[in-house]
């Protein structure tokens, strides 16, 4: 087990401990070897120290949905130079989604465009728009997600 106040080893890869005074919003995210802090703008009582943790939510399915393009084009010897994925939050009346199966209250909405650098013609970018959706961070949160949570021991 490692020492909390150690950086986590390789070997924990998969591992992820967010840490923070119960003071306000800042917290310290250790991820196997790398460290990040997130925290909330002032706006919303935090010192915005870090991204929130939304952004976080988009960052990860922003690089996920870039790398499975860049993957999937690079493997089929594509001319894809790069991959922006610009990404939203937003909070949306159920009734306003017609794709949806909730139809009340709200519903997280995340907006995602993606720009494709690179000569690639009309059939390629479509392939790519679809790889897109098969991401594997995309998969998890559109699927139903179990989180198990218990309280550790001191």
């Amino acid at each position: 087990m490692t020492d909390s106040t150690e950086p986590q080893a390789a070997g924990d890869e998969g591992r992820v401990t967010v840490r923070g005074s119960a003071n306000g919003f800042a917290q310290e995210i250790t991820a196997g070897r790398h460290r990040l802090a997130t925290d909330e703008p002032i706006s919303a009582g935090g010192t915005d120290t870090g991204p929130s943790p939304y952004d976080l939510l988009l960052a990860a399915l922003g690089s996920c949905t870039s790398m499975t393009i860049s993957m999937y084009a690079r493997r089929r010897a594509w001319p894809l130079k790069e991959v922006v994925v610009y990404l939203r939050h937003s909070k949306i009346h159920a009734e306003d989604c017609a794709n949806c199966e909730t139809k009340e209250g709200m519903l997280d909405r995340i907006d995602r465009d993606i720009e494709l650098i690179g000569d690639l013609n009309q059939e390629q970018r479509a392939k790519l728009l679809d790889i897109a959706n098969k991401c594997p961070v995309h998969r998890t949160l559109g699927a139903e997600i179990d989180v198990h949570t218990q309280l550790r021991a001191q």
